[in-house]
């Protein structure tokens, strides 16, 4: 990702992307193939893609009505710990969560956020010279019959929910992108500021010499760490 190679080159602004993907299955680094239970001729009738990816943890979906969350932090000297890091991810999703009245928690065997209905969260992450990558996947509105095509997680005998199947209504996924930028910048004590996708992609250009860089994928909101 540009944005990640900027950064290593002194691009110095923490971002936190919230994207929506079309149809997608990613496998990361410690992914079993068996866990991708579709055959070829399935995933290509239902419109799905298969990529391969450099973050941790197995095999999850990507799709319409899920936000999709990217932190691309510089993490500081006493934020340097992958498991605090990990962990307070969560608390930013629980939080968010519990503004829908939603209740959710954590299973002390699985990376992720649950709720009584199943997970509700994905995370996966890269982590290079304290420089953060990928990050996590909230079902607002998402079809979870796409979950039938493949293990999610690796996870056997854990089911999966969302947003919209906790309350039993749909939900605005562009609301849920702008009331989580507030409470990511409380968890992570960081002033985020929202900014279009258009005008971060300027942003970003100037410091490359012209050279544009933006997610192949429809950005609801990109934020910013105003320093």
């Amino acid at each position: 990702m540009k944005i990640c190679e900027s950064k290593k080159l002194g691009f110095g602004t923490d971002v936190l992307l919230l994207l929506e993907h079309p149809p997608t299955i990613t496998l990361g680094r410690n992914a079993s193939t068996a866990h991708l239970l579709a055959r070829d001729e399935d995933l290509k009738s239902r419109g799905v893609g298969v990529h391969h990816v450099d973050r941790g943890g197995d095999i999850t979906f990507h799709g319409p009505g899920q936000l999709v969350g990217y932190p691309l932090l510089t993490l500081q000297p006493g934020e340097r710990d992958v498991h605090r890091y990990m962990r307070s991810l969560e608390q930013s999703l629980m939080d968010l969560l519990g503004h829908y009245g939603i209740s959710s928690g954590r299973d002390a065997r699985y990376t992720g956020v649950w709720t009584a209905g199943g997970k509700i969260a994905a995370m996966g992450v890269h982590i290079s010279r304290w420089m953060t990558r990928h990050g996590f996947a909230l079902n607002v509105n998402t079809d979870l019959s796409f979950y039938g095509l493949i293990v999610p997680c690796g996870i056997v005998g854990k089911g999966v929910t969302s947003m919209r199947a906790e309350l039993s209504r749909p939900v605005d996924l562009v609301e849920v992108a702008q009331r989580y930028i507030p409470i990511f910048s409380s968890v992570f004590q960081r002033n985020m500021i929202p900014m279009s996708p258009d005008a971060f992609a300027a942003e970003m250009s100037q410091f490359r010499g012209g050279e544009s860089s933006i997610p192949d994928a429809p950005s609801h909101q990109v934020s910013i760490h105003s320093k």
